[in-house]
Order: C-alpha cells, then sequence, then structure tokens
C-alpha cells in the first residue's frame, strides 16, 4: 500500500475502523468488584484521506470535567469526510473517578495521570494505563490532553509542554493559549511519556473542576481547530495566532505566594491577572476583623494558578504569579484597553495552587 493511502485504526486483532468510517463505542479497560466491564467511550473518525493520527484524552482526572465537553462537541463536528488523519476521542479516560466524581480512582487514590505507559500486570490504576495506551496513545501521532485544577482551587487557561522538543513546541504553539509552562512533565504522566516516545503530546489545563466553564470550552474547540488546521487533519482550517505569547521555562521567575497567617481570605485582584508590583492580591483577615495580612505582588506578572478556598491556614498557596516582561505587559495592556483581554474573574473563571498538582 502506497504512504498516502489512508489506514483502517486497529482496535484488536480482528476489529478496525476503516478509512472513511466514523464509530462510537465503548471500550473495556478493567472490571468492577461485582465483575462488569468498566467501560471508556471512546470516538474514532477515519478521514477518507490520509493524515495524522490525533488523540485527544479527558477525565484522566475524574472530577475534572471541562475536556469532557471539549471532546463530546469534537466527537461530534467532524465526519470522516471532513479530515484528512484521524481523531481518537477518549472522552473519559477515569471511568471510575468520574463516576465518584473525585480526581483519583475511588478506595486506593491511585493517580492514573502518574501510571503511563503502564503494565499489563500491575495495580489497577498501571493495567489501565497499558489498555489505553497500547490500544490508542501509542497508534497515534500527536496528543492533547484536557485538565482543569483540582477542587478548591482554578487555573488559568494556558498549556503545558517541552518546548525544548520541537515537533512539541510546534504543537503547542499551534494551540494558540498565551501561557505555555514548559517543561517534560511528570514521571508517568502520559504527555510525558508519550512525547518521550515520539508522540508530541501536550496538557491543556483551563479552568476549575465538577463543572462546564463555557468560555474556557470554546477556547479549546478553537485551539483544536488550530491544531488540526496546522497539521493539515483539517485543509479548511485555520491557525491562530495570539497577540501576545509567554513561554515560561524552568528557569524563568514564577512563584508561588503562600498565607504567612491562618484566616479568612478576600481577593482582591482582577478582573484580570495582570498585576503591577506591589499591587495588592487579597487580605487574610481572623475571623474578629481585628487582624490583617496583606499578600501583594512582589513582581509584575500574571497570576496563572489561585486559591478557590476562601481560609488558609499559614503555608497554604495562595496564587502563582510568573514575572512577565515590559514589551508582554505592553501589549496585554493595550488588550485589555481594547476590551479585547479575557476577564477571568468577571465570569467567575479566576483561577490553581500548590506545586503544579493539576495536570
Amino acid at each position: 500500500m502506497a504512504d498516502d493511502q489512508p489506514r483502517s485504526f486497529r482496535l484488536g486483532d480482528d476489529t478496525a475502523v476503516a478509512p472513511g468510517e466514523k464509530r462510537q463505542f465503548r471500550y473495556e479497560v478493567s472490571e468492577t468488584y461485582l465483575g462488569d466491564p468498566v467501560e471508556i467511550p471512546v470516538t474514532v473518525v477515519n478521514g477518507e484521506a490520509n493524515g495524522p493520527r490525533v488523540c485527544l484524552t479527558a477525565a484522566l482526572h475524574g472530577d475534572e470535567l471541562n475536556g469532557v465537553k471539549v471532546l463530546q462537541e469534537v466527537a461530534a463536528r467532524y465526519r470522516p469526510a471532513d479530515i484528512h488523519g484521524t481523531l481518537v476521542c477518549l472522552h473519559v479516560v477515569n471511568v471510575p473517578g468520574y463516576q465518584a466524581q473525585q480526581r483519583y480512582l475511588p478506595i486506593y487514590d491511585q493517580d492514573l495521570n502518574r501510571s503511563f505507559p503502564g503494565k499489563e500486570r500491575s495495580n489497577t490504576a498501571e493495567r489501565m494505563a497499558h489498555h489505553v495506551y497500547a490500544r490508542f496513545v501509542s497508534q497515534c501521532d500527536l496528543g492533547l490532553d484536557f485538565h482543569t485544577s483540582t477542587r478548591n482551587r482554578t487555573t488559568m487557561y494556558h498549556a503545558r509542554a517541552d518546548i525544548g522538543n520541537p515537533e512539541t513546541e510546534r504543537l503547542a504553539e499551534a494551540f494558540g493559549t498565551n501561557v505555555i509552562l514548559s517543561g517534560e512533565g511528570d514521571a508517568g504522566s502520559l504527555r510525558a511519556v508519550a512525547s518521550r516516545n515520539g508522540i508530541p503530546t501536550i496538557t491543556v489545563e483551563m479552568g476549575k473542576a465538577q463543572r462546564f466553564q463555557p468560555g474556557l470550552i470554546e477556547k479549546a474547540l478553537t485551539g483544536v481547530e488550530s491544531v488540526l488546521a496546522e497539521y493539515g487533519v483539517d485543509p479548511e482550517g485555520t491557525v491562530i495566532e495570539p497577540e501576545w505569547r509567554k513561554v515560561m521555562g524552568p528557569g524563568e521567575e514564577k512563584r508561588w505566594l503562600r498565607a504567612d497567617t491562618g484566616g479568612l481570605v478576600e481577593m482582591v485582584w482582577g478582573p484580570n491577572p495582570l498585576v503591577h508590583e506591589d499591587e495588592t492580591i487579597c487580605t487574610i483577615r481572623d475571623h474578629f476583623k481585628t487582624e490583617e495580612h496583606v499578600v501583594r505582588a512582589p513582581f509584575t506578572g500574571l497570576i496563572v494558578g489561585v486559591l478557590e478556598n476562601p481560609v488558609a491556614l499559614p503555608g497554604h498557596p495562595i496564587c502563582h504569579l510568573v514575572r512577565i516582561s515590559d514589551e508582554t505587559r505592553e501589549e496585554i495592556e493595550r488588550e485589555i484597553s481594547r476590551g479585547e483581554f479575557d476577564g477571568y474573574r468577571s465570569y467567575g473563571q479566576r483561577w490553581m495552587a500548590d506545586e503544579e498538582d493539576a495536570e
């Protein structure tokens, strides 16, 4: 068969999704205590023309729902006649966590996104990861993994990618977020393992757990469209280019601001995440309002993550601040003056905390 001929997407020894076919099904990755199958919902759209295979994953953490809605829309939007290549949508990867509406696999609190590429004979999380990776991810050419922050926190819409890898950098830039946090990712995370194995993959972080946030979902859908256009999967698509982009490398200044006292937290920054040096971000007061601790910005930067729970203990992370250049600040201020910069707080989409824990 010539290289330019479309390929079947294999689901097993005797099963495949043929070119020109769209198939939606459930794929078994484990069993319950009763021996019933644990099945993930899957959509495979195999184009009539050859092209890259794109894997999209959501709900690796069971209570992170924005990505679930993104994949629902992507799966409904594209037909085989529309694309050159294949879309593989794993709608809910962590089905037990999703059913319990919690981050980890229930009972033993295993993190599915620290279990890749998995093992055929190991604990529950690694067995599930093995099924997902071997059957779906390993057959693909690039990946988009959708996440939100953990409970009681929220994260700015951004991508995480290993910018030191040119192919991963291309993918992250094509998705079009303003902010990219660069790094290899945690050992056992889907994006780290896939990227290391030659499948460029980025994580998309977007907002809060346990809810749909329409503004962020629309942004992510635009990002997916841009990626499909960049790689020729959607020949009619358009690649987006943000007005400004901030790539945060491992050596660049970013700081968690933490509470020095316990009490009630009142956020006062916003509605935009740009804060200037010495600007008040929040106050922490005791219950009698007799003591007040003011948390100020140590430098001009962007708030990319913030505590949502209004109570804090000494040491609790309050917000994650990244330094920006004067050039980036000026471009953001121009967008704000034109009314084009997203007002995250005004839409109830403030944003995460504690050691990059969301991915």
